[in-house]
């Protein structure tokens, strides 16, 4: 499923190292053409995958340098898994479930201190996620010091939501309003916890399933993916510019 190496891990273009303390790992970078701010993108339980490659371009087509690092490295390195196939959500789901949250954190903001030090960084940081990194974005932005955040659908955010005093970074959340992971009970927890956060701004699509916005997703809504993106760009512009 992964045997295959990505090919954007020898384009230079593309491919950032990040180091910590265990080592290093890949991140999939796409460039703004200007100095500008950085977003680090976190990707769902298929790794940096065509959807999250797509997802970095066009944050840099709107003036965001975007880097998605590589959060499963320890289990299994540069993971490219596709949605549409049984067997790849199943190994996916694997990595997972052995995911280590905490150490998850430290990458990123190991990834984010590397992306303050680019050459053509403005020195402000936000993160953004899906699903598993809908809930990494929370956490990171809980835990380290991010300039803003955008946590898209983010499963399990409700067991962490006592974190949410150490939630000082502006923070921008989506949430699918029939979300098959997220249930009704869950969103409800989430919001009660984060809405009167002055600087929490929650988003409800109704009628929308999970990973609505993923562009080959089973359950892409056009017009509410349009709608969120550009409700994250503008929120964006408005804290890292």
């Amino acid at each position: 499923m992964s045997a295959q190496r990505p090919t954007w891990l020898s384009d230079p273009d593309h491919c950032l190292r990040i180091g910590v303390p265990a080592g290093e790992f890949d991140a999939y970078v796409s460039y703004a053409q200007r100095s500008a701010p950085v977003v680090i993108v976190l990707h769902e339980i298929f790794g940096i995958n065509a959807d999250m490659r797509a997802t970095c371009d066009e944050l840099a087509s709107a003036g965001f340098t975007a880097i998605c690092p590589d959060l499963f490295w320890r289990q299994e390195r540069n993971i490219d898994f596709s949605s549409w196939s049984q067997a790849e959500w199943n190994k996916g789901l694997a990595l997972y479930r052995a995911f280590d949250l905490d150490e998850g954190v430290r990458d990123i903001a190991a990834a984010a201190a590397t992306g303050r030090g680019l050459d053509r960084a403005n020195g402000n940081v936000g993160v953004m996620g899906f699903c598993l990194g809908g809930l990494l974005t929370f956490l990171t932005a809980c835990r380290s010091q991010i300039n803003a955040a955008v946590a898209w659908h983010g499963g399990r955010t409700e067991e962490f939501l006592a974190e949410a005093a150490s939630l000082s970074a502006p923070m921008l959340m989506h949430l699918a309003g029939d979300d098959e992971f997220i249930p009704a009970e869950a969103q409800r927890r989430i919001r009660e916890a984060l809405q009167p956060l002055p600087h929490v701004e929650i988003h409800t699509y109704p009628g929308c399933h999970h990973a609505f916005a993923r562009h080959t997703g089973t359950h892409y809504d056009a017009a509410a993916a349009a709608l969120a993106n550009g409700r994250t760009r503008a929120f964006l512009r408005g804290h890292l510019y």
